[in-house]
């Protein structure tokens, strides 16, 4: 079946505060194998400007996973997500994500498209702080794989 086009525009309420801990961005350098010190020293980040300890760019898929999930949840959005692979995902970054900030994520439906028999569904998720200065925005899209 494929996704109805009037969901394009749609958007979800602010997702709750997330606060970045600098363990947290030290686990998840660690994981990429980044030995980068602006990521756990924050003599070394502020060196460089930084107030903080401050967080590898892909480290927004933290925030912006679960924020994207409001699209899945929602009864409106038909998507057989056994046939769901992740087509694309990007973001932009404002400033640099840093240990102390307080982010919300504003997610957004941008495109729903049928290509070969397959639906591929675009979000925007907006990060900002709760005070509402922009971080990132992260573009994700899905690909429901057509039935055989």
């Amino acid at each position: 079946m494929a996704l109805d086009p009037g969901l394009v525009g749609r958007s979800y309420p602010p997702s709750a505060v997330y606060e970045v801990g600098r363990a947290k961005i030290a686990e998840f350098a660690a994981a990429l194998g980044d030995p980068d010190p602006v990521y756990r020293d924050p003599a070394a980040a502020r060196a460089l400007g930084h107030p903080d300890v401050i967080a590898p760019p892909t480290f927004a898929i933290v925030v912006t996973l679960g924020a994207a999930g409001v699209v899945l949840a929602d009864p409106d959005v038909e998507l057989d997500y056994s046939r769901v692979v992740h087509g694309e995902q990007r973001f932009t970054h404002h400033r640099p994500i840093r240990a102390g900030d307080r982010l919300v994520a504003t997610t957004s439906i941008d495109a729903v498209r049928t290509v070969g028999g397959n639906d591929l569904l675009t979000t925007r998720v907006d990060v900002a702080t709760e005070d509402g200065e922009a971080v990132c925005t992260a573009h994700s899209m899905l690909v429901a794989r057509g039935g055989a």
